[in-house]
């Protein structure tokens, strides 16, 4: 890989830097917040890779939940990258050694990188697809790191830090719609989140449940979404 095509994949991951610093330090404070040792952030970021995962997992971890549950709200968390990997199939055709490295590196923000630029004319996808996707995962592993490791030497209040990802996810949203123009994702999301809000509050589900709820609203809406637009474009 030459300097020049480095440095473009430096300035398409950028972004990423920052998102992931200004995430990845808040999880690693409130890995040692909740007790645990600077080095248990490193270890879940370079084996999970997951910022959503990694922030449910801590607080499960924290308020003692059994194994069971956190891998059950880890699966449907995750569900969505089974759509990742199937709309990735044909640009990792050709990946060679790197498949592995960039299926298990297959973050939300990777993703939306994957899918916005092509493999620059000369070079194979899989040293490039696979340098974008191990930088963001250095950016991670270094944000988490560094708050970890602050956290651990510093007394520093972790007041709103748990808002930084849901921040991320809006950022990340507001520019998918923009240049998507589609706006029923994200609307069948915010309704299948008000939807499970009010049946927990109502009694009618048992407490705890929002986000199961919530993840299980929206796939049948989006599935049923898929449908009907397939049957109206046949």
């Amino acid at each position: 890989m030459n300097k020049s095509v480095f440095f473009k994949i430096l300035k398409l991951t950028l972004p990423i830097f920052f998102g992931y610093i200004s995430i990845g330090i808040p999880f690693g404070l409130m890995v040692t917040n909740a007790g645990y040792a600077w080095y248990i952030a490193l270890l879940m970021s370079l084996v999970m890779y997951t910022g959503t995962g990694q922030y449910i997992a801590i607080g499960m971890f924290a308020a003692g939940a059994n194994l069971a549950s956190i891998m059950v709200i880890q699966a449907l968390v995750g569900i969505r990258h089974i759509f990742y990997g199937l709309s990735l199939i044909t640009k990792f055709k050709d990946t060679g050694r790197w498949k592995p490295f960039l299926i298990f590196a297959l973050t939300d923000e990777t993703y939306a990188v994957l899918c916005s630029v092509d493999v620059p004319k000369g070079m194979k996808p899989g040293p490039f697809y696979g340098t974008i996707a191990a930088l963001d995962y250095f950016y991670w592993n270094l944000g988490a790191t560094i708050g970890a490791v602050a956290g651990s030497l510093i007394k520093i209040s972790l007041d709103g830090v748990d808002f930084a990802l849901t921040a991320l996810f809006a950022v990340i949203l507001v520019e998918q719609v923009s240049s998507s123009k589609d706006f029923v994702p994200p609307t069948i999301g915010i309704a299948a989140a008000v939807l499970a809000a009010f049946l927990e509050r109502q009694g009618i589900f048992p407490q705890g449940n929002m986000l199961l709820l919530a993840l299980a609203f929206g796939i049948a809406a989006l599935v049923l979404a898929k449908q009907h637009r397939l049957r109206r474009e046949n």
